[in-house]
């Protein structure tokens, strides 16, 4: 199963059992046609380009006993309808003292590798796990796409489903497809995130919980989403060299599985978080705040996001957490 057909078919088995979920946003019904044909237009909603009011629509629908799940197409335009996000959905179940419960799934496209721009490649995935109350996750393979999707949908809590629009075929077709032809997609596109076995019956995973993706000895290589496989490509590099890293998959950026990141940090004593996000206030700001509370003196790199993301496609594969900076960052801390 594809990625973005993973995804589709996690939220249908969801909806198919749950007549309070349904879903909208920005060309839904184009995008998701088999969703449409299963379940029909009432459930399956398009909406006008006004992502704050549909987001706001999906907070009062969820606290008012239904479970939407609304799509914001690219996680760069979530900054429109900020406010819903993070002064409401965000605080509506403190403020009632726990009396509302918003169980939204905000879901979204996001990352870079396709040539699309700074302000169409973010990821933000570290700004938006600074608030309380909200999950975030993104994952790697269509079988965790699938499954994580069933884990969201089934969560009281807000939930931002990002799908990595590299991985994603409907993404990729839908924002880049043939109108990329400088770029040669079969050199970028990691097969193994892109396509792949899905469980049949689908069961949900645990919230906040990593998955070791290789084990090895003298690093730990610690990602998310696409860059999960930047770093299996760096490993192979590595090992030729005696270098064998371990690859420790997150999964969630909010909750952080801070066992399995400490795990790996003991084990090899050295830690490069790959983090496709900016590097600062992020996620490998984060990780390396968590090891120094716990006392492990490991030593400690990051590669992530400097500036602006290029639309030129050299220079946005050399801003972005490529194998060839993650094997550079590896050898200097050895």
């Amino acid at each position: 199963m594809r990625y973005g057909q993973a995804v589709d078919f996690g939220l249908g088995e969801a909806m198919a059992a749950d007549d309070r979920i349904l879903t909208w946003g920005e060309d839904v019904q184009l995008i998701h046609r088999d969703l449409l044909a299963r379940f029909g237009p009432d459930r399956v909603r398009d909406t006008p380009i006004s992502e704050a009011a549909f987001l706001y629509a999906g907070i009062g629908a969820a606290m008012a006993g239904l479970r939407p799940v609304v799509e914001i197409m690219l996680v760069d335009f979530l900054a429109v309808g900020w406010s819903g996000l993070v002064n409401a959905a965000s605080k509506f179940r403190d403020f009632s003292g726990g009396r509302w419960q918003v169980p939204l799934v905000v879901r979204a496209g996001c990352g870079g590798w396709y040539t699309d721009g700074g302000q169409h490649s973010q990821t933000l995935w570290g700004q938006i796990s600074a608030y309380p109350n909200i999950h975030v996750v993104c994952p790697s393979t269509p079988a965790d796409a699938a499954r994580l999707m069933l884990t969201a949908v089934r969560s009281d809590e807000v939930v931002v489903f990002l799908e990595h629009q590299l991985l994603s075929e409907q993404w990729l077709d839908y924002l880049g497809g043939a109108s990329r032809p400088t770029v040669d997609f079969s050199q970028l596109v990691p097969a193994d995130g892109a396509e792949g076995e899905v469980p049949v019956p689908l069961t949900p995973l645990p919230i906040g919980q990593a998955a070791l993706r290789r084990e090895g000895s003298d690093v730990a290589l610690v990602s998310v989403g696409v860059g999960v496989h930047r770093c299996l490509q760096a490993a192979e590099v590595l090992a030729g060299s005696g270098i064998e890293a371990s690859v420790l998959d997150l999964r969630w950026v909010s909750p952080l599985d801070a066992d399995a990141v400490l795990e790996q940090a003991r084990a090899a004593g050295r830690v490069v978080v790959v983090d496709e996000d900016y590097v600062r206030g992020g996620l490998s700001g984060e990780i390396a705040a968590l090891l120094l509370e716990a006392g492990i003196p490991a030593r400690y790199a990051r590669v992530a996001v400097e500036g602006t993301l290029p639309f030129a496609p050299h220079l946005e594969y050399a801003a972005l957490p490529n194998a060839e900076r993650i094997v550079t960052a590896v050898k200097v801390l050895k």
